[in-house]
């Protein structure tokens, strides 16, 4: 079957598509009325919201920037960055997707980019930055400055004049993307000037001292800036720090200040001090050093800076693989548990236990171990009150660290001496560490206590979809609030599939593995059972079923052989139960038909026989062919025959009512595995075609507004 799909997910860059003016009405309703729970950054300018704006068929995650009539920038900055950005495109700048400029208001609709700004994540998130994501990031905005300093066909040479760490966003796969170009200017090719005359403008602490006493504006001013940028990454200081002495509050002054006097280590960041190589330390500083040069022409172009950071990077990385293969003689393929997992004693596999979380899963982000003391605290002593759901080898807690941030804390009870609770343990936590997603729950650290191992988040749920979709006394979940669950879910498994850095097959799509923030946006969690796959192939030879009854897709019991379109048959059981509010198996319905016990032939059953209000959640009130249209949609996720099932990413286009088609007869067939479920033969039945999606492009419509 072909599909075509478009889909309201952050890109890591978004096709070249022209500038496109919007109504203040689309922008309204993209807004909710400039709805403040929106808001999601402020400035000079105004405040930036974040909403869904729609382009020709396309749902867009969007950042909207309205400028407020007291800003201090005015329609010069506003046109000026519209003339820049709809010239430019590159995947290390944000993307401009359209504009409004409708009697007072101006208003700039920007690509959502979901991991904020370099500057929040040096200086406000508790979580740090590992030193190679660092020069990661750093890299990608170098790329990205030097892409605007270049002469590329008819491309003019752009100084961006503002930048800074506040002005490098973070996309949700770390994609650095440079921003802001409301200060920036064009340098005509062919123009015998290197450089241009200007009145001076910039942020305090990044200003290049040449052009601040000069008024020359070159591309080398744009080198002193990122200079300041690279000692800020390097030691997690502001630009402007009021903690180093007074005489140093710029930062450029003070670092430069500590290499002359042989004071480098003082410089570096504690957070990633121990993770450096010395060499790297001392090349690094050195490259920064030579941005902030007092001479303009001895500092190096953007182009150098790139290959030095580059350079730095790819050695870094050596040093990480000679350690690893000290430790363990090679290295460790992903998935990676450690070595002697299985037939260790309880100590030998606790000091394991410690190596592996340190040095193996510490090379992707620092892992904290924490007290068990801390996890009483934090837990108010595993009160009931905390208690959130049963896990697969414990219970998983909500708490609160003594410095206020709110955590879950999933509980391996006996994990040291079992080998499957261990196993779980460490693949969750090798998973995790690779994954940087807003829907995925993020690893903060572990705690051991005897031979209980204790896994930490940094997020709170106020619960799990299982924990509210079947306590038949909640009224929380109105449609509106499931749709955007069901969507959520379908995303996230869209990047374990596609986009991650190693590609997975989740394993256990199931509602105590959803948890929910107050705003009922969703974070994955359950990772113990992931399993990688390579770009080649999409299937797993596996030698046991793992996984939650009633989940299970029949190809992966009957024959081992796991595939992406195993996560699709969970995801199809899990939209049938939020859309019915029942449980994927309940022997209790198996009153009147025997196979009812199973919900994906229990709802085909009365859909088939016309009984559509039999099986709709009574909670929630919509309209009955919307409802057919999801229906319908998790139908086809849990059909038998693995290959007619859609992609995740085909789901997505259905989700979002932007794929109207005629689909294949839809077989419902009882082979399930009979040693496993030790249920009898179901039967068959069939649907020839999914119902026009006009009621679901309305509802994701007037939902998006």
């Amino acid at each position: 079957m072909s599909f075509h799909t478009t889909q309201a997910v952050e890109s890591s860059s978004y096709p070249p598509h022209p500038c496109r003016q919007f109504t203040f009405s689309e922008i309204e309703a993209a807004t909710k009325n400039f709805d403040d729970s929106l808001v999601i950054g402020r400035g000079g300018f105004g405040k930036v919201y974040r909403g869904t704006i729609t382009y020709g068929e396309t749902l867009l995650d969007a950042a909207i920037k309205r400028l407020e009539s007291g800003s201090n920038q005015g329609a010069v900055e506003f046109w000026a960055e519209i003339e820049m950005l709809s010239n430019l495109r590159h995947i290390h700048l944000v993307s401009l997707i359209g504009y409004c400029n409708e009697g007072q208001e101006m208003v700039l609709v920007y690509e959502y980019i979901s991991n904020g700004t370099l500057a929040d994540r040096l200086h406000k998130t508790r979580a740090p930055l590992t030193w190679v994501r660092r020069l990661k990031i750093c890299i990608g905005a170098a790329r990205g400055i030097e892409y605007l300093h270049s002469d590329i066909g008819t491309k003019p040479r752009v100084i961006h004049r503002d930048v800074k760490s506040s002005n490098i966003l973070l996309a949700f796969d770390w994609t650095a993307k440079i921003s802001d170009f409301g200060l920036s200017k064009i340098r005509p090719m062919n123009q015998p000037s290197t450089y241009v005359n200007t009145l001076v403008r910039g942020t305090f602490g990044y200003l290049d001292p040449d052009y601040y006493q000069t008024g020359r504006l070159t591309r080398k001013s744009d080198v002193y800036a990122f200079g300041v940028v690279l000692f800020e990454v390097l030691s997690g200081k502001q630009a402007v720090d009021r903690s180093i002495d007074e005489e140093h509050w710029g930062l450029a002054t003070w670092a430069q200040d500590s290499i002359k006097e042989g004071k480098l280590k003082q410089i570096v960041d504690s957070n990633i001090r121990e993770r450096m190589s010395p060499k790297c330390l001392k090349e690094f500083a050195l490259l920064a050093d030579r941005c902030l040069h007092s001479r303009p022409k001895q500092r190096p172009t953007m182009a150098e800076v790139v290959v030095g950071l580059e350079s730095i990077l790819a050695l870094q990385e050596k040093t990480d693989n000679t350690l690893l293969v000290k430790l363990f003689g090679k290295r460790v393929p992903t998935i990676r548990i450690p070595f002697n997992w299985d037939n260790s004693v309880e100590g030998t596999r606790l000091n394991a236990l410690d190596v592996y979380m340190y040095t193996v899963v510490g090379e992707d982000r620092i892992i904290h171990r924490f007290d068990f003391n801390t996890i009483v605290y934090a837990t108010e002593n595993f009160s009931k009150a905390n208690q959130l759901s049963h896990a697969r080898y414990g219970y998983m807690y909500k708490g609160r660290l003594q410095n206020g941030q709110h955590i879950t804390i999933t509980k391996y009870s006996n994990a040291i001496m079992r080998g499957n609770a261990y196993k779980e343990c460490m693949n969750e936590a090798s998973v995790l560490v690779k994954f940087e997603h807003e829907n995925v729950i993020q690893l903060l650290g572990y705690c051991i206590n005897g031979t209980d191992v204790y896994l930490l988040y940094a997020f709170t749920p106020i619960a799990t979809l299982n924990g509210l979709l079947f306590d038949p006394m909640c009224n929380l979940l109105d449609w509106n609030k499931r749709y955007k669950i069901i969507l959520g879910v379908a995303r996230v498994l869209v990047y374990l599939h596609n986009h991650a850095p190693i590609r997975i097959i989740h394993r256990d799509v199931i509602p105590v593995n959803i948890l929910l923030d107050e705003s009922f946006n969703i974070k994955f969690s359950g990772f113990g059972l992931a399993m990688t796959f390579d770009d080649e192939t999409d299937c797993i030879d596996v030698d046991q079923i793992c996984g939650t009854l009633g989940y299970l897709a029949p190809e992966y019991t009957a024959t081992l052989r796991l595939s992406t379109k195993s996560d699709v048959y969970s995801f199809g059981v899990l939209v049938l139960e939020t859309v019915t509010g029942q449980r994927a198996y309940d022997c209790t319905r198996a009153a009147t038909h025997h196979e009812d016990e199973w919900l994906n032939f229990y709802v085909h059953r009365n859909l088939k026989e016309g009984r559509l209000s039999d099986i709709i959640d009574p909670r929630i009130d919509v309209d009955s062919i919307l409802m057919t249209n999801f229906v319908e949609i998790g139908l086809l996720c849990v059909q038998e025959n693995a290959e007619v099932r859609p992609t995740m990413e085909e789901v997505i286009g259905m989700l979002l009512g932007t794929v109207s088609l005629t689909l294949p007869v839809l077989e419902m067939r009882a082979r399930m595995n009979a040693e496993l479920y030790d249920s009898p033969t179901y039967l068959d039945g069939q649907i020839s075609e999914v119902h026009d999606t006009s009621a679901v492009e309305e509802f994701v419509s007037e939902y998006s507004h």
